[in-house]
């Protein structure tokens, strides 16, 4: 029998989606080119709470969850300029964990998988693979970055991806892990951030929890600088008290707002292949996750994927467009220029929390008031920030307006790039 979705990708936005879909009464089939123990993300990865519950699904607990609020430090280069963040609600999240309870649950719930089954070509009726021709009502392109395309997106640029890594990693010197951390008077626990060594957008961020080191770095290569892999190799040859590898992996994230279309005709895009990622962090897990809800719930609500279009555009298109606008900006940016938005106040706690929780940027400007002496004091920086500001304003209230019209999404896109840049 002919499914009424057709899934491609079992990671977390498209097992999310099938498992929400079928919980709607759809019948939901679900392809991935990998065996589906190894389908999406394999690390661990940081993910709001607020989200699951926006996404109508269980928040993890342990063993998925490895903690949630640690205390995190954020350092200006290699220091001293620091901000410390408390009470952000992100949980630290086994994405194995978290995939394989999504997939269980949609099976249960009456999803039908198939495992390694890569895509060869789509006619928009027919979706043409290695198992053979499959048919549905509405074909959903949950396959990542460079995955199959469906929508016909166009690629992401080079300067626009994110080259990161993950690791979780054994500690052979117990002495020699609590020494490197009190150095930079962290505790074991918190979390260790250095940001701006690669690049304006880059860190290099680490844990330890008395057993393991969780090693996460991202960068721009593209920029003219070393990509996240290579950074946690650069960092274990210069720690020699860091023992063998434990799991990890790595993925190119696009850091671009999302598409203009994520839903068309029967075909709709989630997660990395609608470009739905909060890049002012530098995460898609989250928003992948909301968007499956808003499909099903569009899909259930029979307004199709043009009605899921429509819904993400003006929740959350604007959102993700003000953050894409605050990462731009924030790539410019030097060590010497991090450190001094961190000693100015202008990045306070609040405007960091923001952008760890994956909140609007725009959420944590309230602590300009209280650092307006720090503008007064470099003008520089104002004249930088301040510009910024209002492009992110401007462009969440344009997704406001996002029109119903699909012939009229060319000209409102045309604007967006005025606003936000192309």
């Amino acid at each position: 029998m002919r499914p009424d979705v057709l899934i491609v990708g079992a990671g977390t936005a498209g097992a999310a989606a099938a498992l929400l879909c079928a919980e709607r009464g759809m019948r939901v089939h679900c392809i991935d080119a990998r065996p589906l123990e190894s389908a999406g993300a394999r690390w661990v990865n940081g993910v709001p709470g607020w989200a699951f519950d926006e996404a109508g699904l269980p928040r993890p607990e342990p063993p998925e969850r490895l903690d949630v609020d640690v205390r995190f430090h954020l350092i200006a280069g290699e220091g001293p300029s620091r901000v410390t963040i408390e009470d952000h609600g992100l949980m630290e999240v086994d994405m194995r964990r978290l995939v394989a309870r999504l997939q269980s649950a949609a099976a249960r719930a009456g999803v039908t998988f198939q495992e390694q089954v890569r895509v060869l070509g789509f006619d928009g009726e027919t979706l043409e693979t290695t198992a053979g021709p499959l048919q549905a009502g509405v074909f959903v392109d949950a396959s990542g970055l460079r995955g199959a395309r469906l929508l016909g997106s166009p690629p992401v640029p080079r300067d626009r991806l994110c080259a990161a890594a993950q690791e979780l990693r054994r500690v052979r010197d117990d002495q020699a892990a609590r020494a490197f951390f009190a150095a930079h008077d962290v505790r074991p626990g918190d979390v260790l951030c250095f940001t701006g060594l690669a690049g304006g957008f880059s860190i290099t961020n680490l844990r330890y929890d008395g057993e393991h080191l969780a090693i996460l770095t991202g960068s721009i290569p593209a920029q003219g600088n070393p990509s996240g892999p290579v950074m946690v190799q650069d960092f274990l040859r210069r720690s020699p008290w860091v023992g063998e590898r434990v799991f990890g992996g790595a993925r190119a994230i696009p850091l671009r707002r999302p598409y203009a279309v994520v839903g068309r005709g029967r075909v709709a895009a989630l997660g990395d292949a609608a470009c739905q990622v909060h890049t002012a962090h530098g995460s898609g897990i989250a928003p992948g996750l909301i968007a499956a809800r808003m499909l099903a719930d569009a899909l259930a609500a029979d307004e199709g994927p043009a009605g899921y279009n429509l819904r993400w555009q003006r929740r959350w298109g604007g959102e993700l467009a003000s953050a894409e606008v605050f990462c731009r900006f924030s790539q410019t940016l030097t060590v010497d220029d991090v450190r001094a938005f961190a000693e100015s106040g202008i990045m306070g706690p609040r405007l960091s929390r923001a952008m760890l929780a994956q909140r609007p940027p725009l959420e944590g400007v309230a602590d300009l008031p209280r650092s307006a002496w720090g503008l007064a004091r470099n003008p520089a920086l104002a004249s930088r920030l301040l510009p910024v500001l209002t492009r992110m304003a401007r462009a969440r209230a344009h997704y406001a307006r996002y029109p119903r019209d699909p012939e009229a999404v060319p000209a409102w896109a045309a604007r967006l790039d005025r606003i936000a840049g192309a």
